[in-house]
């Protein structure tokens, strides 16, 4: 019934603002004037071409393709187009993000209910809801961008690898790399949470056995101590001395426990487990490691992680994309990361240990520091295009003053430290520690300040901290719903023109 409810609810807000968007802007703008014609070449069978401008791969045109095939009967039986290229219209291409919108909102509906099992079905759809107006996402729904479709894929990728379906979690990962080539990074973080999942989940039946052999042990000791007045002193002392012998012998065997007291214990266990189930675990996850070695093979080929416009999209070591991934974050969580009981929480976390704390946060400023005054990137096209919100935040904010930059450091740590804490509540120290190093692998590479880059990182954050206070769903939902319609009222109602270049502008994200 969740599933339902999720997909209905999303439908009634996807048709009118779909219909509305296509109505203003019938035509492509922005990445669409080089999305939709690169679709609309292969719905002609014309896969040779290819626009060099377009640096990911073509795995959201396929889609498309598979979509409108599914349309086209129904289309020509209305007499509504007279061929096939005539379905790839920009409205309907547009559609094809709007249809995995409501996809991806059952999902993440599932990956909600399978982390939570013991959540009210009520609850979870409301909070599916919420997430499925996450601002970033809800609003390229609408839009032919690789976005929707790039999350969709990561996401039906994780909820497979949850549910122990290895071969096709693998599967989807290759699909999630053909739409967009910088998904590798979440496919080896997926890769990396199954093996984390598959070492504690054989910790967890090893002590079981453990447990269960010790209490044997025990009966039996019992057992033989009531019949201690038919055995000599001798049989007794060699019958106790063989008892604390067969004691010990679990103790030796035994694998360490589920839960680990620090990071390196739970790296050590990884590694136990890991080496005493290697073949198996080869096995399950050599699909992952074949796509892995695929995608390596193509860099190689292409001579870039990028298809088209490489020139624009170089590689760059740009730290400063982390902190501000944090605050994006953070603020997006408002009532959990901004709250007085946050605050305390992390106040008394520091007076716990004011030695090592203080040097954690020492490093931590310290750090920052220096990815603000050496790895700050200004990319031509931010400083350039006043058509995007992260336009407006550089020059506003981040470079309002020459002191504005360092001054928000402590905000860039604390937002980071929050965020950490509050998985660490909940997920194991090694699966924290995986999770930012994907975040640092696929955001500091890229040079441009773009928040669509966050959508992934932020999801998989937001499904794993635990929000158990109904009222900060309800105010996420408030603030995520008041961006949504500002945003669209923005793009659809505020247009702009340029001097030097015909043609309506409009504020995008």
């Amino acid at each position: 019934m969740g599933r339902i409810a999720v997909a209905s609810i999303v439908i009634l807000w996807l048709i009118p603002t779909s219909i509305l968007v296509n109505r203003i802007v019938p035509k492509p703008y922005m990445d669409e004037i080089f999305h939709v014609p690169q679709a609309q070449q292969y719905c002609r069978g014309n896969f040779k071409s290819w626009d060099p401008m377009i640096t990911t791969p073509p795995g959201l045109y396929f889609l498309s393709l598979a979509y409108v095939a599914s349309l086209f009967p129904g289309l020509f039986c209305m007499r509504a187009v007279s061929s096939f290229p005539d379905s790839c219209s920009t409205s309907i291409l547009r559609l094809t993000n709007g249809v995995l919108s409501v996809i991806c909102s059952i999902l993440v509906y599932e990956i909600i209910t399978h982390l939570r099992p013991s959540l009210d079905d009520k609850k979870a759809t409301f909070r599916a809801v919420v997430l499925s107006l996450y601002p970033l996402h809800w609003f390229f729904a609408f839009l032919y961008y690789t976005d929707v479709a790039s999350l969709t894929a990561v996401l039906a990728m994780y909820l497979l690898l949850l549910k122990k379906k290895l071969l096709l979690s693998s599967l989807l990962g290759a699909l999630s790399v053909l739409i967009r080539q910088t998904n590798i990074i979440w496919m080896l973080f997926v890769a990396c949470a199954g093996v984390i999942e598959f070492a504690q989940s054989h910790q967890r039946d090893s002590a079981e056995v453990v447990e269960f052999s010790r209490s044997k042990e025990k009966n039996d000791l019992s057992a033989n101590r009531k019949g201690v007045s038919m055995i000599s002193n001798l049989r007794k002392r060699r019958a106790s001395n063989g008892a604390r012998n067969q004691k010990k012998f679990p103790s030796q065997i035994a694998v360490p426990m589920t839960y680990s007291l620090g990071l390196l214990d739970e790296i050590q266990n990884i590694i136990i487990v890991s080496w005493n189930h290697f073949w198996e675990l080869l096995v399950s996850f050599s699909p992952f490691f074949m796509v892995f070695l695929a995608f390596v093979a193509f860099v190689r080929w292409n001579g870039s992680i990028v298809l088209g416009a490489k020139d624009a999209h170089t590689v760059s070591p740009h730290f400063a994309q982390l902190l501000y991934f944090a605050v994006v974050s953070a603020v997006f969580m408002l009532p959990v990361h901004f709250s007085l009981g946050q605050v305390a929480v992390l106040f008394q976390q520091f007076r716990k240990n004011k030695l090592l704390n203080f040097f954690q946060w020492f490093m931590a400023l310290t750090i920052s520091f220096l990815s603000v005054q050496f790895f700050s990137i200004a990319h031509p096209y931010l400083l350039a295009d006043n058509r995007h919100y992260p336009f407006y935040l550089w020059r506003k904010v981040i470079n309002f003053h020459w002191s504005t930059k360092y001054l928000m450091i402590p905000l860039y740590v604390y937002s980071w430290l929050s965020i950490l804490s509050n998985l660490a509540k909940d997920q194991k120290k090694l699966w924290v520690l995986v999770y930012f190093v994907a975040c640092a692998a696929s955001l500091v590479p890229a040079p441009l300040l773009e928040f669509r880059y966050y959508t992934i990182p932020f999801f998989f954050l937001i499904l794993h901290t635990n929000i158990t206070d109904h009222k900060s769903w309800i105010l996420m939902g408030v603030l995520y719903l008041s961006i949504n319609c500002f945003t669209m009222y923005m793009f659809l109602f505020r247009p702009f023109s340029w001097k030097h270049e015909a043609g309506t502008q409009r504020f995008i994200w």
